[in-house]
């Protein structure tokens, strides 16, 4: 069964029985880069998949990242209602679930970070920065090109065109504003000095052709971590989950099973 959970001015899509898991997706892919896990995941967890501030029907909101990982922690404690939670993220999910986790100590008893990290290098940065200049110039459009490639190996272009086509008419139809503002915070975020601050078990998870996250940003991220482990996904790049669902299932269900 399937409902629409309105909390926290968080719109989210809730399915299956059992313990909660929260699904954040990426800045370059909405809640349906998850459409061929939900489905499995459904089976073992209750499941809550938010639109993030910004997409679908969750309104933006000021303040930067902190601001969007607060209002996701609110919205998460109102679904969990005080059971343990396993969060997991994409991409710029992934950063949003860490920084949450940061503020909001206990929101979650795990977490998976699904290619993303704690901070970028300096070249991703301006890769973000550039994002930001030519879509406040020229629109999405100018980007759209950029993002497929960030999200996807240039092999799986080839082999998928129907389903590049659908998720760049997706990213088309985001709102401009916030993935500039995503991109500016994304650009000067550093979480790295908090991460001995997160107490729980974390699994990082990366594709091994992600140009966006790359290997070493999940590296770095695991290594300043106090309980973490790393697992590279071979061939694959930065949505894992819809490229190879039943890879990325296999890496992530035994972790998210497990009792704390």
């Amino acid at each position: 069964m399937k409902e629409l959970l309105e909390t926290m001015k968080i719109e989210a899509l809730v399915s299956g029985d059992g313990p909660p898991l929260v699904l954040l997706h990426s800045l370059l892919a909405d809640r349906s880069s998850f459409s061929r896990v939900v489905g499995p995941l459904s089976r073992a967890f209750r499941v809550m998949l938010p639109a993030l501030p910004g997409f679908g029907a969750s309104p933006s909101v000021d303040g930067g990242l902190p601001a969007v990982a607060d209002r996701i922690a609110a919205a998460i404690q109102a679904f969990a209602a005080g059971q343990p939670v396993r969060l997991l993220g994409n991409g710029y999910g992934g950063f949003i679930a860490l920084q949450a986790v940061i503020r909001h100590p206990g929101l979650a008893d795990r977490l998976v970070l699904a290619d993303a990290g704690a901070a970028f290098s300096g070249p991703g940065r301006q890769a973000f920065r550039g994002m930001a200049e030519a879509a406040a110039a020229k629109g999405l459009e100018a980007i759209a090109d950029i993002a497929m490639r960030r999200l996807f190996a240039p092999s799986f272009h080839a082999a998928n065109p129907g389903l590049v086509s659908d998720r760049r008419r997706i990213f088309l139809a985001s709102d401009p504003a916030v993935i500039i503002a995503a991109c500016e915070a994304l650009a000067t975020l550093d979480l790295r000095p908090a991460l001995t601050d997160v107490r729980i078990p974390v699994l990082a998870v990366v594709g091994e052709l992600d140009e966006a996250t790359p290997p070493a940003m999940s590296r770095e991220a695991v290594a300043g971590l106090l309980n973490a482990t790393l697992a590279i996904l071979d061939g694959l790049a930065h949505v894992p989950q819809l490229q190879a669902p039943q890879r990325f299932l296999d890496a992530v269900m035994p972790f998210l099973s497990r009792r704390p």
